[in-house]
């Protein structure tokens, strides 16, 4: 093995430990929805844009991944009193709560958005 396939293999699994740290890991899509495609309509019934559901899912598990990380950094400052992290942390819980509509589009249970009630 040669130093530039070493490099590749330690870049792989940094990569993946901080994907598995972050809560990341693979997320599936859910089977029915591979090949699908969101079409945002005006009110004349015109397709003003269309996005491909694979590209929609990547960004909501984004979205995610970008919350873990800011509750991450809510829990982990000492300048917060408790009062100002369980409000952050509230708003945060009302995010994942507003993106449970897409929960849809994840094939396991495990990995969809859940708010207060989850």
């Amino acid at each position: 093995m040669d130093t530039e396939q070493i490099y590749e293999l330690v870049v792989d699994a940094v990569k993946q430990a901080l994907a598995d740290e972050a809560g990341g890991g693979d997320v599936a899509l859910h089977r029915r929805m591979v090949q699908g495609a969101i079409a945002f309509r005006d009110s004349e019934g015109k397709v003003v844009k269309e996005i491909p559901v694979p590209i929609l899912f990547r960004k909501m598990t984004s979205i995610r991944e970008k919350l873990r990380v800011l509750e991450q950094k809510i829990n982990n400052d000492e300048s917060l009193t408790d009062e100002a992290r369980v409000e952050y942390q509230a708003y945060i819980t009302r995010c994942y709560g507003s993106l449970t509509t897409f929960n849809f589009l994840f094939r396991d249970e495990e990995d969809k958005f859940k708010g207060t009630g989850g």
